[in-house]
């Protein structure tokens, strides 16, 4: 098993997060893009600000990392036009991965078509344009019952709306990894977590995000059936160490 081919590194934090400059922050995210080169991940996983940056960096060298980006992040709270109109501007920037944020509050809440029109318009911007659309529900803030009928819902309008040559290209992931979460709990994925999204989202993929932190961590993923792990510790579980990464 190449662990790196399964490996989205992932640089998501604001300058305001980091406790940086804008350029300071810019700088730390080529230096990503460039790590995820050099190391042949399967993706560099950024901020929408940064894709173009990303695209010519990996134009440059000629790579075959694919680069992914957050839509409506980390809260996922506004309309899906809004959505969209982000998706659009990473889609011309040269993002191959676009990962939405579910409106999970708004599903928590019993808005489910809100939550089901989201998921249509979006996911169909997303294919048309021969994109890898990922839907992150985060599982931090729901229950066991309510990420089951997330993943089962999301499942149920592809196999729905899509062709059945679609489903590898619709992702039901984890986290965003910025959840706040009280009492130590984990805010990114477990391996109880994902068996729920495994069994309720299938034959959609599933990435799991946050929370993996080493070699071992990220084997035992993808052994519970796992087509991607997100971390901003990606050389390190592929180098056999422990990630000391937030994410």
């Amino acid at each position: 098993m190449n662990i790196k081919h399964y490996l989205d590194s992932t640089y998501l934090k604001t300058a305001e997060q980091a406790g940086i400059s804008e350029s300071e922050n810019i700088e730390l995210a080529k230096k990503f893009i460039q790590e995820a080169i050099a190391e042949q991940f399967k993706l560099i996983m950024i901020r929408p600000d940064q894709v173009a940056i990303a695209r010519k960096m990996i134009s440059d060298a000629n790579s075959k990392v694919t680069i992914g980006t957050v839509i409506d992040f980390p809260f996922g709270r506004s309309p899906y036009k809004a959505k969209m109109k982000e998706a659009q501007k990473a889609i011309e920037d040269g993002a191959d991965d676009l990962d939405f944020v579910c409106n999970y509050e708004a599903f928590k809440k019993g808005k489910v078509d809100l939550v089901k029109e989201e998921i249509l318009y979006c996911t169909k911007l997303g294919l048309e344009n021969h994109k890898i659309v990922k839907w992150i529900i985060e599982v931090a803030a729901l229950s066991n019952q309510e990420i089951i009928r997330l993943s089962a819902l999301i499942k149920n309008l592809i196999i729905s709306h899509f062709k059945e040559e679609c489903y590898h290209s619709v992702f039901v992931k984890s986290s965003t990894g910025f959840y706040k979460t009280e009492g130590g709990l984990p805010n990114g994925a477990t391996p109880e977590t994902i068996i729920l999204m495994l069994e309720n989202a299938s034959p959609l993929p599933v990435k799991a995000a946050g929370g993996v932190r080493t070699y071992d961590e990220a084997v035992a993923m993808i052994q519970l059936g796992v087509k991607r792990i997100g971390t901003s510790g990606a050389k390190a579980i592929a180098d056999g160490q422990v990630a000391d990464s937030e994410y």
